[in-house]
């Protein structure tokens, strides 16, 4: 079903709120991801020290792609409402967590999926030709974040059975004393940004381009891992001798580990773009 179509359908269009418009328009999306067997894999609650700090590797590009461009357009009529660095920005966050796992030279480390890599340059390129589309991606991210970011935190601690919060920052919103209260504050800022149409459809099919980007690095990553061997690999921080596989020239870590890395990775994404609609 297109924009066009569900803007003109009754049961859409008596509700002129942007953040209702993207639940509505995204629903099918959700159901999707959500039953990859990724995210069921998920479910289970098994997160391993390698997975969480691999995962750390994909959403520090995710972040440093979407809050330099949220920084830069944070004047921007369609972003200015919505821009919270305070209390939302996740990037030094993630940094503290990168450098707890991998230590000082965590940025030498860095190693993302193809996919990863094509969701960074979407955002990228809306940053300079759309910024407006940047609140699809904000709205469902932040708020993800802020709605799953305890349930998950705990999952990941008792899993990787850490004895302090150190290499979770990234679950921790600190500038956010009531996540319920300034989540309705969000949602009242966002539907108050005035756009166009055309704007507005950009927009929703902006959402929906977000849960496509991530159901592709699911499918991505499930094909690669096809092609993995099945054995145990080292992967160690130190390690020179890790394999690799090149793909859409990027390279990405060639381990099992990467099953469960994806499961979490789905998770965050799917979670993060789901739980917004509680």
């Amino acid at each position: 079903m297109t924009i066009k179509t569900l803007l003109t359908n009754n049961s859409f269009s008596f509700c002129r709120d942007l953040s209702e418009q993207i639940k509505q328009v995204t629903k099918e999306n959700h159901v999707r991801a959500e039953n990859t067997e990724l995210m069921l894999s998920f479910q289970r609650g098994q997160v391993t020290l390698q997975q969480y700090k691999l995962l750390l590797c994909s959403l520090y590009e995710i972040y440093q792609a979407l809050e330099e461009e949220m920084d830069r357009n944070c004047n921007h009529p369609g972003v200015a409402p919505i821009y919270f660095p305070t209390e939302l920005a996740r990037l030094e966050a993630i940094e503290k967590d990168l450098e707890f796992f991998f230590g000082q030279d965590w940025r030498e480390k860095i190693i993302v999926p193809a996919a990863t890599k094509r969701y960074c340059h979407r955002l990228r390129q809306i940053g300079k030709e759309n910024p407006e589309f940047l609140i699809a991606h904000a709205y469902t991210r932040y708020l993800g974040d802020l709605s799953g970011g305890q349930v998950l935190g705990r999952i990941a601690q008792k899993s990787m059975s850490l004895k302090s919060s150190e290499g979770l920052s990234f679950f921790a919103f600190p500038g956010v004393s009531s996540p319920n209260l300034f989540k309705q504050l969000y949602r009242s800022r966002m539907n108050s940004v005035e756009l166009t149409e055309e704007e507005r459809n950009g927009v929703l099919e902006e959402a929906i381009m977000a849960f496509e980007f991530n159901i592709q690095v699911f499918e991505d990553l499930q094909k690669m891992l096809g092609n993995i061997e099945n054995k145990p690999q080292t992967c160690s921080t130190h390690s020179t001798s890790v394999k690799m596989l090149f793909k859409d020239g990027t390279l990405i870590k060639r381990t099992p580990l990467l099953r469960m890395v994806l499961a979490i990775f789905v998770a965050l994404a799917t979670v993060s773009m789901g739980i917004y609609a509680l």
